[in-house]
């Protein structure tokens, strides 16, 4: 699946973004119904470009306050270059995008074989993952954008920043010691609030947290996994603990990152 597999829709959907041709192609396909279901009124900016999706700035419509809204759209090529999923989707139950679980043998094989409409699948589940885990933890009060919608390509959520752009990564901010102190302890609030709700995000560190009016925000869910059916989870639990531990240390804010993950599996993960 490649950009140039898209033509527009015949919608009456213009958005201001322009792109290249191929990717404004896609983008008028993935992203038409979420201004025919008022959600959206345009796209203004891309946020951000990466190997597995683009995100893009959108004008909410005025039912849901005005304001602008931030779309995950998954590039067409994103499941073929793909090479570590796997990792992430052990122990996990495999689900269409329309949340269904897939339990039919020919559609799981073609997923593991990765043919195209394996792909496709697995593209469908990866999306639906990272939805849930938004929603999931959006509910329990945790600091995350809000999910909006979602399609098979993208997913639709509440932009964080404000109208002259998103709000920078911790990797790009240098917080002095009492600001990252205060920053430190509500992100490992977070990290064990997760594990309240069994879930680990298992690519945490201060590239996928956003900074926001001296918060953390944590982004980028579709490989979290549930400590107690993944063979690693304690693993992907102590990675993500010391990637957050190096950042801080650097600001200043020793933590130790062998007691910190064996004191959140022991008070946090209930067996």
């Amino acid at each position: 699946m490649r950009y140039e597999d898209f033509s527009p829709p015949s919608a009456g959907f213009n958005p201001t973004y322009t792109g290249g041709r191929l990717e404004r192609a896609f983008l008028l396909e993935s992203m038409a119904e979420f201004y025919d279901d008022r959600l959206i009124g345009d796209i203004l900016f891309k946020v951000k470009g990466g190997k597995e999706a683009n995100v893009y700035a959108c004008s909410a419509f005025g039912s849901r306050g005005g304001g602008l809204l931030a779309a995950k759209v998954y590039r067409p090529e994103a499941f073929r270059a793909m090479k570590n999923d796997q990792l992430y989707r052990l122990g996990r139950e495999e689900t269409a995008a329309d949340g269904k679980a897939i339990r039919d043998s020919r559609a799981l094989r073609a997923m593991h074989k990765r043919t195209k409409v394996g792909r496709a699948l697995r593209s469908g589940s990866w999306i639906q993952a990272e939805y849930r885990a938004l929603c999931d933890c959006y509910d329990a009060g945790l600091a995350v954008p809000e999910p909006v919608s979602m399609n098979e390509r993208v997913i639709l959520m509440s932009f964080i920043g404000d109208e002259d752009g998103a709000a920078p990564t911790l990797h790009d901010v240098r917080l002095e010691v009492e600001e990252a102190q205060r920053a430190s302890d509500a992100l490992f609030e977070q990290v064990a609030g997760m594990l309240e709700l069994g879930r680990i995000h298992g690519d945490l560190s201060a590239y996928n947290v956003l900074y926001h009016r001296g918060e953390p925000v944590v982004i980028d869910l579709p490989q979290c996994v549930d400590p107690h059916t993944h063979p690693a989870a304690y693993e992907l639990l102590r990675r993500d603990v010391e990637r957050l531990c190096s950042y801080f240390a650097r600001c200043g804010v020793e933590r130790d990152p062998a007691g910190v993950t064996a004191e959140l599996w022991r008070t946090r993960v209930r067996r």
